[in-house]
């Protein structure tokens, strides 16, 4: 062992995948000097993982994925186990009470989450709902809409359900599928297309509030100036094909 370590270099570094038992979507690129402990590569882990130096054990991989060593000894230098550039060390946390445990670090619908009714919420002074009634009645006009609820109407005149249209930006190429105002969102017109694409971001429905009916990712609401019912689809050339006298027979 004296001689192993005697090789180790001072400058010597390696560059390790850790990935973590706890932890299905973490894994990090890091760099280790040959010459840290077992406890100091614990000690740099713990600061980006979160599992305790006690209660981590540590494997080391080669690139084929074959283990080559458990990490047991925290004393020992990491150069002892003659890891080279993109093996991987495996963290496993023994803690069952770690703040890595139960998954709730990457799926955060396994965390309970506070919730008030909205009866309860009505009688607190400290919400921003009370701010906000405060602010409207000390300055009404702030918050009246300066958008009117005919904005755009004119625009909408040559736009009727059914129409093939382009919507810009990008040239989304679709068909119109709604034309009015829109409750769920700013006063105006408002156009409800159905994309020939899943290029949009509803169904028909927004906030609650059903428009029109087309496939999940393929509808959108947009303003009528974005909408374009008269377009010219692009001409396709095809290339002229000469036929001799014995093709033609």
């Amino acid at each position: 062992m004296a001689s192993r370590l005697q090789q180790i270099e001072k400058d010597e570094s390696v560059l390790l995948r850790v990935t973590h038992a706890n932890l299905k979507s973490f894994t990090s690129d890091v760099r280790f000097s040959l010459q840290m402990s077992v406890e100091s590569v614990k000690e740099k882990l713990w600061r980006k993982c979160g599992t305790s130096v006690n209660s981590m054990c540590l494997e080391l991989y080669d690139d084929s994925g074959s283990k080559i060593s458990d990490l047991t000894d925290n004393s020992i230098p990491l150069g002892f186990y003659s890891p080279l550039d993109g093996y991987r060390l495996h963290i496993i946390d023994l803690d069952p009470s770690s703040v890595t445990s139960g998954g709730w670090l990457e799926d955060t619908s396994l965390v309970e989450k506070f919730q008030i009714s909205e009866e309860a919420y009505d009688k607190r002074d400290d919400t921003f709902r009370k701010f906000k009634e405060k602010l409207a009645s000390q300055n009404p006009s702030a918050f009246e809409s300066k958008i009117s609820d005919n904005y755009m109407e004119e625009l909408c005149a040559n736009i009727k359900v059914g129409d093939r249209c382009q919507v810009e930006p990008g040239e989304k190429r679709g068909v119109v599928k709604f034309v009015g105002r829109a409750e769920s969102l700013a006063p105006g017109f408002w156009v409800g297309v159905q994309y020939d694409e899943p290029l949009g971001k509803n169904d028909g429905t927004v906030k609650g509030i059903h428009y029109f009916d087309c496939s999940p990712l393929h509808g959108a609401m947009v303003r009528p100036d974005k909408v374009k019912v008269q377009f010219s689809a692009p001409l396709i050339c095809f290339p002229t094909l000469k036929l001799r006298s014995w093709q033609l027979s």
